[in-house]
């Protein structure tokens, strides 16, 4: 999210002016400047300024034009002068400072905003303008101590709704995001048209697993803006979440026909689609989803007679686990993992073996790619090589049930029936019950 803020044309009223023509220009700019004739207000106040070089309202204001044009240099030279003209005017260094932010200079723009405040404390758009740019430079607890102190001056609903809206951003960087989305709450209490706000509590909402709220307001930020392809994505991920497939998938394709490339929801599909057992779909959107920019031991095994090749193939095949769709990172690391599961319920080993090594490689504490990992190994027969992923799954994770459901499974295949026994019995604590069905028939 980029936070902007849109600067408005403060115009001070012209002074005494020794000659009478200068205050006709200067008078003129500034109703042509309300009237939104910037160009031609440019060059009333460079007239008043060529028959009046020393006052310095003149330059500020002409400052004030050239940043209504986009003109930050030029804005900044003009400001610059006005401060040597009347070093002692607050706004001067305000409005200077944002041309500098504009210009991606913010650290010299934060001395701007710290003289405004030395001369006048209580300037709350002084101190809105430094807590962005503060955010900006990603110094997340001094922007929020600015907009705590836009808070408690502003008496305008604009600057707090920005001053609650920013700070809310702010706390959900440092990751409290109970906090953020009490701000943007607060935001849209003061403005409920705004689709960004939504959208950002409902990022908020996703982060502490409030998802049938983030939908909600997913929704909302939809029906404010329905080209938001961000939102179709969050919403379905949110969806996904709550195991609605069905809905989630139609969340992805409409983000996918806003924005066709965008790899997160070409990802969140594909996960939908295996879910929904559609294997062939889902692999096909995880390539893409991999391959859309991206830059980034065999051993003869001796099986027991109480747990042969083909029983351990049917327990291990009878194994379920509730997947929830994993938050998709900049490494990718998760469309590897979904990908290499599809093609394992494809069939396709050797090509799901690659995924998930993949997978593992990006991201090595993953446990459910080590768990799935082993699976496949196991499938093919490289046990000694499963029970290394089990191992890894567990000890990423000490409550995978799942994972010592199989390694139990393992153990007593491989003829190891004391470990095999006591992977199954803390399966069965920590919920597997079919864990049971096996200690019954294999453990007494």
């Amino acid at each position: 999210m980029k936070l902007r803020i849109l600067s408005f044309l403060i115009l001070i009223s012209f002074g005494s002016y020794s000659q009478q023509t200068a205050a006709d220009f200067f008078e003129s700019g500034v109703n042509k400047s309300k009237a939104g004739d910037y160009t031609g207000a440019l060059g009333d106040f460079s007239r008043a300024i060529a028959m009046n070089p020393e006052n310095a309202q003149s330059y500020f204001n002409r400052g004030l034009t050239k940043q209504a044009l986009k003109d930050h240099r030029g804005a900044i030279k003009d400001f610059t002068t006005a401060i040597e003209l009347n070093p002692r005017e607050s706004l001067s260094y305000l409005y200077r400072g944002m041309s500098q932010s504009e210009q991606g200079d913010p650290k010299t723009a934060i001395q701007d905003f710290n003289r405004t405040i030395e001369l006048n404390s209580n300037d709350d758009y002084a101190y809105l303008q430094r807590g962005v740019t503060l955010a900006k430079l990603e110094e997340y607890r001094k922007a929020i101590s600015d907009f705590n102190r836009v808070v408690e001056l502003a008496s305008d609903a604009s600057s707090k709704y920005q001053a609650f809206f920013s700070r809310g951003y702010c706390k959900a960087k440092l990751g409290d995001y109970k906090g953020s989305i009490s701000d943007y709450s607060k935001s849209i209490d003061i403005n409920p048209k705004r689709a960004a706000t939504f959208a950002e509590r409902g990022a908020s909402r996703l982060k502490v697993e409030e998802y049938a709220e983030a939908v909600s307001d997913f929704d909302k930020a939809l029906e404010l803006s329905p080209q938001d392809g961000e939102s179709f994505y969050q919403r379905g991920f949110a969806k996904a979440k709550m195991a609605d497939y069905v809905g989630a998938l139609k969340d992805f394709d409409s983000a996918l026909r806003i924005q066709p490339t965008d790899i997160k929801s070409l990802y969140g599909r594909g996960f939908c689609h295996s879910k929904l057992n559609n294997q062939r779909s889902a692999i096909s959107d995880l390539d893409k989803a991999i391959e859309y920019g991206n830059t980034n031991l065999d051993s003869k095994v001796v099986y027991s007679t109480a747990m042969p090749e083909d029983k351990l193939a049917t327990l291990r095949n009878g194994v379920t686990e509730n997947i929830e769709i994993p938050t998709f990172s900049d490494n990718r690391s998760e469309a590897y993992y979904v990908r290499g599961v599809a093609q394992a319920k494809s069939g396709r080993n050797k090509d799901a073996l690659e995924n998930l090594n993949k997978a593992i490689e990006l991201d090595p504490v993953f446990a459910p790619a080590h768990f799935s990992r082993g699976l496949v190994r196991s499938s093919e027969g490289l046990q000694k090589e499963a029970l290394v992923d089990m191992d890894n799954a567990i000890t990423l994770n000490e409550f995978y049930k799942e994972a010592f459901y199989v390694r139990g499974l393992i153990y007593q295949a491989l003829g190891n029936t004391d470990k095999g026994c006591l992977d199954l019995s803390r399966a069965g604590e920590l919920g597997y019950i079919q864990a049971y069905d096996v200690i019954k028939n294999l453990c007494n």
